[in-house]
């Protein structure tokens, strides 16, 4: 769509490229402009935007804390679905994408606004991510992604862009990672990890310890979950956000959580990326285990294959999608019997599954014992296992010849 814009909603961070997006709407569109941020538990880096907002030129600024959402409807239903990307990304900047979009464009549509915009790159997934609930939600609302516009190139040009105009931002020539941080994990990418063959430099982490200074004596901690839902840190019953952040501190401590890996982008490339997830690696672990023990086989195994497709998903944009919807259903259909306890052991930045009971729990002690029982008669095996090795019999007979 083109032409000229009233009002545009923008997703506001405060980082470089939304700080300079603003006067940049202001002077190619002369629009109104609102900075919208949302509170999922950046912490500190929330403090002051507004003052920043309307420095840098917009007319109106709105905050609104959404880390309750967050947690409830889109980090605990990856966590039962077990999404995880690529083996090791636990999705967390992908996960806030939709409840971010979804949260600017009913603003956009309440304040009668008939534009929104972003600050991702034409090279990152985020672009995609934010642009799909547009479309899904609102596809009459004309979108603007300014780095597909205008004529900065490069995150130096970008910060010379802001020099000029006196606008503050968080990152300078000598140190160029870009983060985002959540209530789930805390991303860097950029400058010196740009060279995947370069260890991180110890002073780029920001949410936990180095293993090696961690303390020497473990910690254990217990998750309490109701219907696959984590409910209890150590018998304390927390909000869903509340949870996280405690886990985030003693995983932190412990220094769980950190993840070096080199992914494939939607759009096409690869990335090298580090990512800290502590309180959400302990949730995996923790729910993994109380599964062992109430899903039978063919679920567990089955869940395994959506796994990876959901994982995909929410990874490609795509949460606000029927399939994603569909997945969702099968997974809370699986986690009725997920109600129980699971204890981790945490020590110098490993997590070790050490205790787990289920209220429904299919584990039999009377069957899987050694001891002979009458549930369980180990003579039925001659018959199961000639049966299920026939096929190979056959083979080996027709080979034979």
């Amino acid at each position: 769509m083109t032409g000229p814009l009233r009002s545009v909603v923008l997703a506001y961070s405060g980082g470089l490229d939304t700080s300079i997006i603003v006067p940049w709407l202001k002077e190619t569109y002369h629009c109104r402009v609102i900075a919208f941020a949302a509170d999922v538990g950046q912490g500190a880096e929330l403090s002051g935007l507004s003052r920043k907002a309307i420095a840098s030129g917009a007319d109106e600024f709105l905050v609104e804390d959404l880390r309750e959402d967050f947690a409830c409807d889109y980090l605990f239903p990856a966590l039962a679905a077990g999404a995880v990307y690529e083996h090791s990304y636990l999705l967390g900047t992908a996960l806030a994408r939709p409840l971010i979009a979804r949260r600017q464009v009913e603003i956009a549509l309440a304040l009668g606004a008939d534009g929104v915009a972003h600050g991702c790159t034409g090279k990152g997934n985020d672009q995609v991510r934010f642009e799909m609930t547009y479309r899904a939600l609102a596809p009459q609302l004309r979108v603007v992604a300014p780095w597909r516009e205008w004529s900065i190139a490069s995150r130096e040009e970008a910060c010379a862009y802001a020099a000029e105009r006196g606008i503050p931002v968080p990152v300078t020539t000598g140190k160029l990672y870009s983060r985002d941080r959540n209530l789930w994990h805390c991303s860097h990418e950029g400058g010196p990890l740009e060279d995947p063959g370069q260890a991180p430099a110890p002073d780029l982490f920001q949410m936990t310890a180095s293993p090696e200074s961690a303390p020497e004596m473990p910690h254990d901690v217990t998750i309490g979950f109701d219907h696959g839902r984590p409910v209890t840190l150590d018998g304390r019953r927390l909000s869903p956000a509340r949870l996280v952040t405690a886990l985030n501190a003693i995983a932190g401590e412990h220094g769980i959580g950190r993840v070096d890996l080199v992914e494939n982008r939607l759009v096409g490339m690869k990335s090298h990326g580090v990512y800290e997830t502590p309180g959400g690696t302990i949730l995996r672990t923790a729910h993994q285990g109380l599964e062992q023990l109430a899903l039978d086989r063919d679920t567990l195994h089955y869940k395994d294959v959506i796994a990876h497709r959901y994982a995909e998903l929410v990874y490609n944009g795509q949460w606000y999608t029927p399939l994603r919807m569909a997945l969702d259903a099968f997974v809370q259909a699986t986690q009725r019997n997920v109600t129980g306890a699971a204890r981790i052991k945490l020590f110098k930045g490993s997590t070790l599954l050490v205790g787990r009971k289920a209220e429904k729990s299919l584990y039999n002690p009377d069957i899987a014992s050694f001891t002979m029982s009458e549930t369980y008669n180990q003579k039925d095996a001659e018959g199961f296992i000639k049966l299920f090795g026939l096929p190979i019999k056959v083979q080996a007979l027709v080979q034979g010849k």
